[in-house]
């Protein structure tokens, strides 16, 4: 009965002590709006519409097929504190120009979201910045 017990204190210690769960409190929401990011980037497969994407010159340049409004967000694997959005807006143009000033050399995830033509679209691509 007192290995028992003992047996009991211990894991009572032991999970106590044991580390914060990183459960992430949001995955039901994200669950909910899956649906609508799978479509935004199957919408980008039906139009051909993958941006190309060049680097030149200290700046990212995107070229789209139409005339867009959207964001593109500089995603830092190894440093959330270093991700950055930048808001595009080609007017009637179809090329957006990103200064690559205060950006890290490293890799990026760069996740693109805009709008052109009343369709949504959302696009995902890694970079090597230089």
């Amino acid at each position: 009965m007192i290995a028992f017990m003992l047996f009991i204190i211990g894991m009572s210690i032991y999970m106590f002590n044991a580390p914060a769960d990183e459960y992430d409190h949001r995955y039901y929401e994200k669950g909910l709006s899956f649906n609508k990011d799978y479509n935004r980037e199957q919408q980008v497969v039906k139009d051909h519409a993958q941006p190309q994407i060049k680097q030149q010159n200290g700046e990212v340049t995107l070229l789209f097929s139409q005339p867009l409004t959207g964001t593109v967000k500089f995603v830092r694997p190894s440093d959330k504190v270093q991700d950055k959005v930048f808001n595009l807006n080609s007017g009637a143009g179809r090329q957006v120009n990103i200064p690559l000033n205060n950006i890290a050399r490293g890799r990026w995830q760069l996740v693109i979201a805009w709008k052109s033509n009343s369709r949504d679209y959302l696009y995902n691509q890694v970079l090597f910045i230089q």
